[in-house]
C-alpha cells in the first residue's frame, strides 16, 4: 500500500500549518526529512531538510506507530510555521520519494474505515462535525462520530445473533441440550430490539432536520409583511420588499441559528388567486413549501381567506404592530415590535421537537431500520406458526441482522463509499 501525505490544515498562510504522513513508508521518509523521530506517542523540535540538506523550517514532529493511530497506520506529523513557500517546499520534497503521492480526498478517513479504526456511521459523524455550524449539529455529531449509533446497533445484532441461535438449537440438537420452547426468550429478544429501534426511527426525522436545518415557512395574504417581517428576523435585506402586493414570486431562503438550531426561514409569495401566470406559480411553490415545512408562522388579520389553515404547533400572529399596538400577540418588521416573543416561541418549539431526536443521523441508517423491522415483523409472525418453522425464522432472522449491518459499514455499501469521502478535504 502506499504510503499517503496532505496539508491537513487550510491551505493559506496561517499561524500553524499541519502535514500528515500515513503508510508502511511514513517513518523512513520522515526520518530523511528531520532526522531522529520522537517517539509514539511523543512529539519534539525537529529541523525539517530538503534534498540537499538546506532548512526548510523548524517543527514539531509528532509519530504514531500503527495500529495506534488515526488511520490504524504508521502516522507522523509536522507542525510547521504557515507559510504558504514552507508548505510547497515540504509537499514538493514529499512527492520526491517514490514510495509517497498526496492523498486523495478523504483517504486518511478511508484507511481507517478499511483498517478498523472506524465504522461507517463514525465516518458519516466525522464528517457532520466537521461542517457543523450550531451547538445541536455538533452535539449530534460527535455522539455518533464517538460510535453510539455503532454500538447500539451491535447490541441489536447481538440479541438477534442470540434469537437466532436458540431457534438453530432447537432444530440441530436434542430437547435435553435445549429449552423445550424458546418462543417466548426469543419473542422477548426481538420486542426489545423492536422498541428501541422504533425510538430511533422516530427520532430520525429530528435527526435529520438538525444536519440539514428546521425550515419555518412565514405565511399571509399579499402585502401582509412576510417579506418586512423576514428581512427583521435575518437582520438584512434578503427579500425584495414594496407596497405593490404580490412582489414576492418566488420562495426567498434565509438561514439563521436559534438557540443553537439551525433554521431556514421561508419568505413565501402572497396567498390569493391569480390570473399572472408568473404569480400564480409563486403561490403554488409557496404552498407547496409551506406545507412540507416544519413550522408555519401565518401574518393573518381578520378576514384573511388563506388556503392553507394553521395546525398542531403552527403560530398565528398579526402583523401589523405598529399600525394596531393594541393587538395581543401582534407583530411589526418595520418598528420590532413583538419579534423577540416571536423569536421565543419559534425556538420553543424547535427546542421541544429537538428533545426527541435519535442518532440516526442519515436517511440511509433509518432505511436499514426500516428493513430490520419489517424483518422482526416476518419473524414474529412466523413464530406464531410454531416449532415447524423455526428454520424459516432463523433464516430470516440473518437477513434482518444484514440489514443492521449497512448502517455501520460491514456489508453493502461499496457504492456509497466514494460519495461519501469525497465530501472530506485530501488532509482529512
Amino acid at each position: 500500500m502506499d504510503t499517503i501525505f496532505a496539508q491537513a490544515t487550510a491551505a493559506g498562510r496561517a499561524g500553524v500549518s499541519v502535514v500528515r504522513i500515513s503508510g508502511p513508508d511514513a517513518f523512513n521518509i520522515a526520518g530523511k526529512m528531520v532526522g531522529s523521530l520522537p517517539a509514539t506517542h511523543q512529539t519534539a523540535l525537529r529541523l525539517v531538510k530538503d534534498a540537499d540538506d538546506s532548512v526548510v523550517d523548524q517543527a514539531l514532529v509528532l509519530s504514531f506507530e500503527g495500529p495506534n493511530s488515526f488511520t490504524g497506520e504508521d502516522v507522523v506529523e509536522f507542525q510547521l510555521h504557515g507559510s504558504i513557500a514552507v508548505m510547497q517546499t515540504v509537499l514538493r520534497r514529499l512527492s520526491e520519494f517514490p514510495s509517497a503521492r498526496l492523498a486523495e480526498a478523504g483517504e486518511f478517513t478511508r484507511r481507517a474505515l478499511e483498517n478498523g479504526k472506524l465504522d461507517l456511521a463514525q465516518v458519516e459523524g466525522l464528517a457532520d462535525l466537521i461542517e457543523a455550524e450550531t451547538e445541536s449539529q455538533r452535539k449530534q455529531a460527535l455522539r455518533v462520530f464517538s460510535g453510539y449509533l455503532g454500538k447500539t446497533v451491535d447490541g441489536w445484532r447481538a440479541d438477534l445473533i442470540r434469537a437466532a441461535a436458540l431457534l438453530e438449537a432447537t432444530i440441530d440438537f436434542a430437547d435435553e441440550d435445549v429449552p423445550v420452547d424458546v418462543t417466548p426468550e426469543v419473542s422477548n429478544l426481538l420486542a426489545g430490539v423492536a422498541r428501541e429501534m422504533k425510538s430511533e426511527v422516530a427520532g430520525s426525522k429530528i435527526a435529520e432536520r438538525i444536519r440539514s436545518g428546521f425550515e419555518v415557512a412565514i405565511i399571509g395574504a399579499p402585502n401582509a409583511g412576510k417579506s418586512t417581517l423576514l428581512n427583521a428576523l435575518a437582520g438584512r435585506d434578503a427579500a425584495i420588499t414594496s407596497e405593490i402586493a404580490g412582489t414576492t414570486r418566488d420562495v426567498v431562503e434565509v438561514r439563521m441559528h436559534l438557540a443553537g438550531l439551525p433554521v431556514t426561514l421561508l419568505d413565501t409569495a402572497g396567498l390569493r388567486e391569480s390570473d399572472d401566470v408568473v404569480e400564480a406559480i409563486g403561490i403554488e411553490r409557496a404552498v407547496q413549501r409551506a406545507v412540507a415545512a416544519d413550522l408555519r408562522i401565518f401574518l393573518m388579520q381578520d378576514g384573511d381567506n388563506l388556503p392553507i389553515e394553521p395546525s398542531g404547533d403552527d403560530i398565528v400572529v398579526h402583523p401589523k404592530a405598529d399600525l394596531y399596538p393594541d393587538v395581543d400577540g401582534a407583530v411589526s418588521g418595520h418598528t420590532g415590535a413583538g419579534l423577540s416573543t416571536l423569536i421565543g416561541r419559534v425556538t420553543e418549539v424547535l427546542k421541544h421537537r429537538s428533545s426527541a431526536v435519535g442518532v440516526a443521523t442519515h436517511e440511509r441508517h433509518r432505511s436499514a431500520m426500516l428493513r430490520a423491522l419489517s424483518g422482526i415483523e416476518v419473524v414474529e409472525k412466523i413464530l406464531s406458526h410454531g416449532a415447524d418453522e423455526y428454520d424459516i425464522a432463523a433464516e430470516e432472522l440473518r437477513s434482518t441482522v444484514q440489514a443492521l449491518e449497512v448502517v455501520v459499514g460491514r456489508i453493502g455499501v461499496e457504492n456509497l463509499l466514494d460519495e461519501i469521502f469525497l465530501s472530506f478535504c485530501i488532509g482529512k
